[in-house]
């Protein structure tokens, strides 16, 4: 559904629903990463796109302390809250908004209670980061109806806060940056240590074709949080010869060769993973201020690979999805985006080759897996804002 659809839509579902007009609608997009994934919580770098698909929210301020929320997407359900203390969690999407009153809170902020409805297009456990969506979505509606002044960087640390220690997945920064400061036609290069960023454009005549392999998966309830773990232990046990890392991010393929001995194989694997990542996000930016794109599939592809077997994230649903586009003239490079363990393969393509893309896609996966999967094609779009 077009942008312009989901802001009549919501605005009319809010009017509908409390008989009167939001005071302010906000759109925050979802996101494709185009390389540099599971290196965000080691202090790596990553280059993710916002994408022209997004969580919107119509909203307007009340005098009792409470929040009123309808979920259209999830046929009308609604969540009613206290504002006042921290709500309880009770699972599901409404725990994302109830996050943010509990880190507005944690900052000694007071936010005014509100009646608020959500639709989105994100597709929910693709890996397109649809929790980032809706976490940006409300914290700067709550901002703007309560008078909070919070740039979106800071506005991103607040939402990866509230997911990491109220929703309790243990994402890195990455989601919620991209959501908060995209760039359209460009994709963000940043430094997840110390947030810096700057934007690399993304060539004309390119589309992000999106494939969802509809396996889904949770976070909070699969093997993310694990390699999180694996990560940390490689680290613990590299510092012993090497004691100035304090991540992944501060070790060198040169340093896994002479230590990598020491590391059980799962470990050595999971580190080479990350190591060799990060150089994969530094050379995909330099390859794309050259438009040489030919360079970018090729690491594309390398860090799919790389996910694959070393990480162990990928699915052979993934994995047929990958192989399937990359043998279509104008694909340039394909691999899987999110977490893993399910969701979505992005490819990127020659905007004239994407229904060619598509259709062998879903013809090859049709006759291995017996369905067809949802394709999304989409561009780089401008992080959250305030519509109309």
């Amino acid at each position: 559904m077009a942008e312009h659809n989901l802001l009549e839509e919501v605005q009319h579902a809010f009017e509908a629903r409390f008989q009167a007009q939001p005071d302010v609608v906000v759109r925050a997009p979802g996101r494709v990463n185009l390389i540099g994934e599971h290196t965000d919580y080691n202090d790596g770098f990553v280059l993710p796109v916002a994408v022209d698909r997004a969580a919107w929210v119509a909203a307007r301020a009340i005098d009792d302390p409470w929040a009123t929320i309808r979920a259209v997407d999830m046929r009308n359900e609604e969540a009613i809250f206290t504002v006042a203390s921290v709500p309880a969690s009770v699972g599901g999407w409404a725990d994302y908004p109830k996050a943010l009153v509990w880190a507005f809170l944690e900052r000694g902020l007071h936010p005014v209670g509100l009646e608020a409805v959500l639709t989105s297009n994100v597709p929910v456990g693709a890996g397109m980061s649809s929790s980032a969506a809706l976490e940006l979505a409300f914290a700067e509606a709550w901002a703007a109806l309560s008078g909070f002044e919070i740039e979106p960087r800071e506005l991103a640390v607040l939402c990866q806060q509230a997911e990491n220690e109220y929703v309790g997945v243990n994402c890195g920064i990455m989601d919620q940056m991209i959501s908060a400061c995209g760039k359209a036609g460009h994709a963000l290069m940043m430094d997840t240590r110390d947030l810096k960023h700057r934007y690399v454009p993304i060539p004309e005549g390119l589309a992000l074709v999106v494939a969802d392999s509809q396996v889904r998966r949770s976070l909070s309830n699969s093997a993310y949080n694990a390699r999180r773990g694996e990560c940390e232990q490689a680290v613990s046990l590299l510092k012993q010869h090497k004691p100035d890392i304090a991540s992944l991010r501060d070790v060198t393929f040169q340093d896994l060769q002479r230590y990598g001995k020491h590391l059980p194989e799962t470990l050595l694997r999971r580190a080479r993973h990350v190591v060799t990542e990060n150089q994969r996000v530094l050379h995909v930016a330099k390859a794309l201020y050259k438009k040489n794109l030919d360079e970018v599939g090729v690491l594309l592809v390398d860090g799919h690979r790389s996910l694959r077997d070393d990480y162990e994230v990928s699915l052979p649903q993934l994995d047929v999805l990958v192989e399937a586009a990359i043998e279509v003239e104008g694909c340039y490079g394909a691999r899987l985006t999110g977490a893993g363990f399910g969701g979505c393969v992005i490819a990127l393509v020659a905007e004239d080759a994407t229904d060619d893309v598509i259709a062998h896609i879903c013809e090859v996966y049709d006759d291995r897996f017996g369905n067809r999967p949802p394709v999304y094609v989409t561009h780089p779009a401008d992080g959250v804002s305030r519509e109309g």
